[in-house]
């Protein structure tokens, strides 16, 4: 099958997203759709060179929001029909609400609004599902508590992307997540898959209700629960 397969900007989910993206792609032609923040994400995390590693040929494409412009001319092929289905996995709160007002102005929310046009059926598994706290990983943090302020800072020494900023932050849009900076501080003062504790908002759940109701789309809770579907 030709298959798009759409990232956004959530960090939840989106290890297991590449995982069963790359598992589709074993039999599959897979384009690759990454909005603005997808891209910067699956950097942070250190996953972005697994993904493009997919890409590679005709259907087997890496399309970026930075790269479509504004007219997003690649999406195209999906009004026409030229696809089996669009996955958006993750999908941020962001993005669904988006996609439920008919709002299509980045390269992902363009592509489900021309799956619908072509009547390419869209498989989404949203972050924010249901009501109450959910746990997911941060990207690299600088724990300052552990920071003992050294004269040279030997994780800001060896960044490959100069993303550390001694004694304050790492600026994840520098990061690329290679995990060097953490193997090489002496205090432990970097960690990387951090579980934090966050709230889902109530509008944000209805709005994922919303979209389970639109036509030619059908909502998952897990990428396991998209990929069996699959």
């Amino acid at each position: 099958m030709r298959i798009g397969w759409a990232f956004t900007g959530a960090g939840h989910l989106l290890e297991e997203s590449v995982e069963a993206m790359e598992k589709v792609a074993e039999d599959n032609d897979i384009t690759v759709f990454l909005s603005h923040a997808g891209e910067e994400v699956l950097k942070m995390y250190g996953l972005f060179e697994r993904v493009k590693a997919v890409t590679g040929g005709r259907y087997r494409e890496l399309a970026k929001d930075s790269e479509q412009k504004f007219s997003f001319p690649i999406t195209g092929r999906l009004s026409l029909g030229k696809y089996d289905l669009l996955v958006v996995s993750p999908a941020t709160a962001n993005t669904v609400a988006k996609i439920v007002y008919g709002i299509s102005d980045t390269l992902v929310t363009n592509a489900v609004a021309q799956a619908g046009k072509g009547r390419v059926k869209t498989y989404i598994v949203p972050v924010d599902i249901e009501e109450g706290d959910i746990e997911t990983i941060l990207p690299s943090k600088l724990e300052l508590e552990n920071c003992k302020d050294c004269d040279v800072c030997e994780a800001a020494e060896i960044c490959p992307n100069d993303a550390i900023v001694p004694k304050e932050e790492i600026d994840l849009l520098k990061c690329i997540g290679c995990g060097v900076c953490k193997d090489s501080c002496p205090n432990n003062a970097v960690s990387a898959g951090k579980v934090i504790t966050m709230h889902m908002r109530p509008i944000d759940i209805e709005n994922t209700r919303k979209l389970a109701e639109m036509e030619g789309i059908d909502i998952f809770s897990t990428p396991q629960e998209l990929l069996d579907s699959i």
